[in-house]
């Protein structure tokens, strides 16, 4: 039995319409991140890891300070990997699988608005640390 031509023409209309309210669906079920949890990004070239607890000036955990890191690893230190993550409410973000060899060290950047701060770790003394480290005013 033929399709009528009008059914026909309804028929892609359903099929996005169809897409639309399962993807709303799937969207409504997933549950809000939690700002209590740790960020942890992994950088899958060591053993290492790094845990930073980020404050201001009044020693207040600061949201979403964003901390960076550059790392050259491997034979000749050739390979180059930037990093990035951001803390949480508790102002506590880990790096893992960091290296547990590098030419310099890691210099990490923390940064949240006009204000910065900075570590320094040599992964080959201290593979595993902790840092707290206190957002400043940037100097003009």
């Amino acid at each position: 039995m033929p399709t009528p031509a009008r059914l026909r023409s309804a028929i892609p209309a359903l099929l996005v319409f169809a897409i639309f309210c399962l993807a709303a669906t799937a969207a409504q079920t997933s549950p809000p991140p939690d700002s209590k949890t740790v960020p942890v990004i992994d950088g899958g070239i060591g053993p290492c890891s790094a845990d930073f607890t980020i404050t201001d000036d009044a020693a207040q955990p600061v949201y979403a300070a964003n901390i960076q890191v550059h790392i050259a690893y491997g034979f000749m230190y050739l390979h180059k990997l930037d990093l990035q993550v951001g803390t949480n409410a508790d102002g506590k973000a880990r790096f893992t699988g960091l290296p547990d060899r590098t030419r310099q060290g890691l210099f990490f950047r923390a940064s949240e608005g006009g204000r910065e701060g900075s570590a320094f770790d040599d992964p080959s003394q201290t593979c595993k640390t902790q840092f707290t480290v206190t957002l400043h005013k940037k100097s003009q």
